[in-house]
């Protein structure tokens, strides 16, 4: 298993996996709009001069499997950021083989090293799969509004 930072030569791939993550969510009723999302605004955002997120992908020889589109908040109270984590991802054929949990994993050590705070992210509770995999990382769900569960992590290389 091997983790890596997108490029701009990625632009098609994350969307590709936006794509697919939009149509699993769209399967277990968590989304039913329209995707907005272009390869140009893909371009302009997360490889532009402000990057406003940034995307890894896991890879199983030399073929991706799973991405994690994320950026990092900030709090004046505490002065420190956090992560936000907008999607994780991983093909269905390929769930359950540590694609998940290696991306999480090299998620932790970016957190390490800028000094971030915690993880937040909000799933769907009808993610009963996602909702487990996040419980057995360590994650809480700290609010649930309708189908929406908010979580939050601190995994254990921040806690130290």
């Amino acid at each position: 298993m091997k983790i890596r930072p997108a490029t701009p030569d990625d632009v098609l791939l994350i969307f590709s996996f936006i794509q697919k993550k939009s149509e699993f969510d769209r399967n277990i009723g968590a989304y039913s709009g329209v995707l907005q999302v272009t390869e140009d605004k893909i371009r302009k955002t997360i490889f532009g001069t402000v990057p406003f997120s940034y995307v890894l992908f896991a890879e199983i020889s030399e073929c991706v499997v799973g991405f994690a589109l994320y950026g990092f908040r900030y709090s004046s109270f505490i002065g420190q950021p956090s992560i936000w984590l907008d999607d994780l991802y991983v093909d269905e054929d390929m769930r359950s083989q540590g694609a998940g949990a290696a991306l999480m994993s090299y998620l932790a050590q970016v957190a390490k090293d800028n000094d971030c705070t915690h993880f937040a992210w909000n799933a769907d509770v009808r993610n009963s799969r996602g909702l487990n995999f996040y419980d057995r990382l360590g994650a809480k769900v700290t609010e649930q509004k309708g189908n929406r569960c908010f979580l939050t992590w601190i995994p254990q290389i921040l806690a130290v």
